[in-house]
């Protein structure tokens, strides 16, 4: 059926936005290819969902600012997570209604993959194939962000009653990191993020202990005082900016800031890391506070382990998860554009194969 199609709609790069503007929906437009032959040892996959995270911002400049992230090329379909499920193979291994999922999945409706491709991999857990967007969110690379950030770099220890500030804790790493955070002994748990809503669902439903609106509060660093007189541990620092600099003013001697993300500065023309005010750096120094850019990809080892962990928490309904759904191939950049401006709660997701 799939295979007997003559068109194929993708997403391709149309123009970059500039290094220090916002991106629109008008960076990207739909296009219709052809769909490659399947030759031996290859598989046609129809996706189903994609991904939208807020590193892509830096793969639509020229240059990205890092030595693992590639720039998209205009003219040809982005990269990023995705799955999808087997409509015709040619690969020993992989049949007809396999679920595969990758993190180099370009923005296509149909996508011939190589069965030996180091990238693609192939689900075989049950409750993950009937849940299949989770492994791009709670149970996929975000997922694995927030767990190997927190006990790779936050140097939790169960039982010493440690604080802990998320930012950007409505988000799909910030809400994983929260509760596994608690889940490895911390005391207390504070979230930042960028509306009411978004403070109701982390400590009504996730369990923080509390949680800051930085859009409505004057002085982020009272606030943190007010919650936290004894001073924060760890810092899972997801935005950069302002909003960080605060926290770091609250940190105790010998703490940890957790450099997960910086989507507060991707719109502006800066290295990464961004660089930090001087009495930030003097504060940082002082107090022995280390500040540790930190790269999931350097854990691929332990990717299956932790994997099978994050998947038995959501099973258990003690890691919980939102998505935000964008439906259809063509809003894919829409998706983008809402994400950059915090328009999503949980895993900003696409959901390309509408149901049958």
């Amino acid at each position: 059926m799939a295979a007997e199609m003559i068109g194929n709609r993708c997403i391709v790069l149309r123009s970059r936005p500039g290094v220090e503007n916002e991106p629109t929906e008008s960076n990207f437009a739909l296009k219709t290819i052809e769909i490659s032959s399947v030759s031996e040892g290859q598989v046609l996959a129809r996706t189903l969902f994609l991904s939208v995270d807020p590193y892509m911002r830096c793969q639509m400049n020229e240059h990205t600012g890092t030595g693992y992230l590639a720039p998209w090329s205009l003219g040809q379909p982005p990269k990023g997570g995705g799955l999808g499920t087997v409509v015709k193979s040619k690969c020993e291994g992989l049949r007809e209604g396999d679920i595969l999922y990758s993190f180099q999945w370009p923005w296509k409706e149909f996508v011939v993959f190589s069965g030996d491709d180091s990238h693609l991999s192939k689900e075989s857990s049950p409750f993950l194939c009937s849940n299949p967007s989770l492994l791009l969110g709670i149970v996929g690379m975000t997922g694995l962000t927030s767990y190997f950030g927190i006990r790779e770099k936050a140097h939790i220890k169960s039982g010493t009653n440690q604080s802990v500030v998320i930012s950007g804790a409505a988000g799909a790493c910030g809400m994983a990191a929260g509760q596994i955070a608690k889940l490895d002994g911390c005391g207390m748990v504070i979230g930042i993020c960028g509306s009411d809503d978004k403070c109701h669902w982390l400590t009504d439903e996730l369990g923080f202990d509390y949680a800051i609106n930085y859009k409505t509060t004057k002085n982020i660093k009272e606030e943190i005082q007010l919650k936290c007189p004894a001073g924060i541990d760890v810092y899972f620092d997801n935005v950069g900016g302002e909003v960080s600099n605060e926290v770091i003013r609250c940190m105790n001697p010998n703490s940890h800031v957790v450099l997960c993300g910086q989507i507060a500065m991707y719109n502006k023309d800066v290295p990464y890391p961004p660089p930090i005010p001087e009495d930030i750096q003097n504060q940082l120094r002082n107090n022995n506070i280390t500040r540790d850019r930190f790269l999931v990809l350097n854990y691929v080892e332990k990717f299956q382990d932790a994997k099978k962990q994050l998947e038995a928490w959501v099973r258990e309904g003690k890691l919980k998860y939102r998505e935000t759904i964008e439906k259809g191939l063509e809003n894919t950049g829409r998706a983008l554009v809402s994400l950059m401006r915090g328009g999503n709660i949980g895993k900003q997701v696409v959901k390309v194969a509408q149901d049958d």
